[in-house]
């Protein structure tokens, strides 16, 4: 195989790649993030990790790649290899995303209160504006389950609220 064979394959791989995890990005869109961003970075290793095939030519390829093929046709010995490089790879990805985690969470936490304050202001705020309005208004058939006519010069008569 020629560097140019090997980069068009490598090429065709990592678009391949990327349309499953396009797919799987969409398959696991309705479930709960606690559990869908940890599955998506599974999914994302699992696609996206190297292990060296021939160590002299520097050759590498996908590490699910080897060790389904070593696995179905039984030949080879770079199953193990692959195995410890996905292995070494997920926990190297799960590592890093618990550290994003760390940082998110009170990030997080604080918008969350922020926007239950904003909102208990808004409803204070409304409450007040519903206190300030004027204990008369106009009578209408809005008591009976029909919206007032607002264009409607005999229906000008004010009765208090009870």
């Amino acid at each position: 195989m020629t560097e140019n064979d090997y980069l068009i394959a490598w090429g065709l791989y990592a678009f391949a790649a990327l349309g499953c995890l396009l797919v799987w990005m969409r398959m696991t869109r309705w479930m709960w993030r606690g559990l869908r961003e940890p599955l998506r970075l599974l999914m994302a290793v699992l696609l996206f990790s190297p292990t060296i095939v021939d160590p002299v030519k520097e050759q590498v390829a996908p590490a699910l790649a080897i060790v389904a093929l070593d696995m179905l046709f039984k030949v080879g010995n770079n199953a193990w290899r692959a195995v410890s490089d996905l292995f070494m790879y997920g926990m190297i990805a799960f590592g890093l995303y618990l550290i994003l985690v760390l940082i998110r969470f009170p990030i997080e936490r604080a918008a969350s209160a922020r926007k239950e304050k904003a909102a208990a202001a808004k409803a204070a705020a409304a409450a007040d504006e519903l206190q300030d309005e004027q204990p008369f208004g106009v009578a209408g058939d809005d008591r009976y389950g029909r919206p007032p006519v607002p264009s409607n010069p005999q229906r000008s008569r004010i009765e208090p609220r009870l």
